[in-house]
């Protein structure tokens, strides 16, 4: 039988909280509803109930997320709205807390821009290391647009008035409709076929997100982001961001402002050429200015007017004085060198050849006595050691020992016998003595007693 587990509420409403974070599919869900009993806590926190036609659920929307809302919801507003389920711990209510929320009607469009866009960014296709400069002098100026609408004209226009001597080559696209991707991606390769095109710019006037639809389809999207020519976007209103906005190496908030940053303005150009003419040409009368001067102060120069006593004669006395330095020094050298020359000839005297080879014969002399003197030492005082070793090897000798009658006893194997038990009755025995020996036999054998 299984053991009853007993717990209390809060602890059965955490283990609930627990079971439905740890759910990935809860953690982030997409809800369609409509918003009722809605208030607004002076935290900044939403708290209100999401409900369709069959069921309800309780919801809040924290300040940290609700101050991005790009609308203000209200009583009845369909929305949807994206975030995650959990438990209120204290009611033991579940609640739906929301991240993000966009009024309904382009809930399915928008969860494909959201789909789309997070897979873009993961592959890197908005990346900073991928967007193009876009050129400062442009040779050409490319439109992909449509020809009919007012973006053209608002791009043309601006064109115009900022920079009228730049070309535009135009290419007519549909923006809208299904033919509307294959149309823009066909004009993007086109104009890369065009080497004489600069910079594109890319986009077509606001509308709804249906309407601005084909800029976040990811054909057109990849066809931008492998473009060789840098592109400005510029779709719908400063508000509307498509995918192509991303991709694009340049993001424009209308199509006047594309143009704007697709070519310099000439008004500005001319000021800037007008203020470096004015900058170069006091640079030049700066520069005469300072050679006139120094000119003048040459022409006033001693040295011009009376070189021959500014130059010549300083130069002269100039010249005899360094060769009375000169002398002077040559004639110190002189004596310095016959100085040094004597000392040289004082340590050639002192070290000659004759000299050193007498004292090496005195040394030779001194050493061959010396060494004599030790010879003879040293063989007298081995002499006496040896006569020492002798005398000492002759007192230990047996031979010695024997002489005073004593004799050494060998058996049949040549070894020494110095105790009865090396012997038994009948064995041959060998008796050394000091001019031979003895062959014994052995008759009988008399152990001492100890008295």
């Amino acid at each position: 039988m299984r053991e009853r587990t007993i717990l209390t509420i809060k602890e059965l409403n955490r283990y609930i909280k627990l079971q439905l974070e740890n759910d990935d599919m809860l953690q982030d869900v997409w809800l369609s509803g409509e918003i009722s009993n809605f208030t607004r806590h002076s935290s900044g926190h939403m708290y209100f109930t999401l409900k369709d036609a069959d069921s309800r659920i309780k919801t809040i929307m924290f300040a940290s997320y609700n101050q991005r809302l790009m609308f203000i919801p209200r009583e009845g507003t369909r929305v949807l709205a994206r975030g995650a389920v959990s438990v209120y711990e204290r009611d033991g209510q579940y609640q739906f807390y929301v991240r993000e929320m966009q009024p309904d009607g382009i809930g399915a469009l928008y969860l494909a821009y959201e789909e789309l866009k997070r897979k873009l960014e993961g592959e890197g296709l908005f990346a900073d290391h991928f967007k193009k400069e876009i050129p400062r002098f442009p040779k050409t100026v490319g439109v992909i647009t449509s020809p009919t609408g007012a973006a053209i004209r608002d791009i043309l226009t601006t064109l115009q008035r900022r920079y009228p001597s730049v070309p535009v080559l135009v290419y007519p696209v549909l923006v809208q409709g299904k033919q509307a991707v294959p149309s823009i991606v066909r004009a993007i390769e086109a104009m890369n076929a065009n080497t004489q095109v600069d910079v594109l710019i890319v986009g077509r006037g606001g509308g709804s997100l249906e309407e601005l639809w084909a800029f976040n389809e990811e054909a057109v999207a990849r066809s931008i982001h492998a473009s060789r020519i840098p592109i400005i976007s510029a779709v719908g209103h400063e508000t509307d961001f498509t995918i192509a906005d991303f991709v694009a190496d340049l993001r424009a908030a209308t199509p006047t402002a594309a143009a704007e940053l697709a070519v310099p303005h000439q008004l500005e150009l001319r000021r800037q050429l007008a203020d470096h003419e004015q900058r170069l040409s006091s640079a030049l009368q700066r520069g005469l200015q300072l050679r006139r001067e120094a000119l003048e102060r040459l022409r006033r120069s001693p040295y011009l007017v009376s070189p021959r006593r500014q130059l010549l004669l300083p130069a002269t006395q100039q010249l005899d004085r360094m060769a009375a330095e000169l002398a002077m020094q040559m004639r110190q050298r002189l004596s310095r060198a016959a100085d040094a020359n004597m000392r040289l000839i004082r340590r050639m005297e002192a070290r000659s050849p004759r000299a050193a080879i007498s004292a090496a014969k005195l040394r030779s002399s001194s050493a061959k006595r010396a060494l004599l003197l030790a010879m003879n030492r040293l063989t007298a005082e081995r002499r006496q050691a040896f006569l020492s070793q002798v005398r000492q090897l002759d007192a230990l000798s047996p031979l010695k020992v024997m002489q005073r009658g004593y004799s050494l006893v060998y058996n049949e194997s040549s070894q020494l016998v110095n105790s009865i038990n090396k012997v038994q009755n009948g064995d041959l025995v060998k008796v050394r003595l000091t001019d031979g020996h003895l062959n014994c036999h052995v008759w009988s054998m008399e152990e001492n007693k100890d008295e």
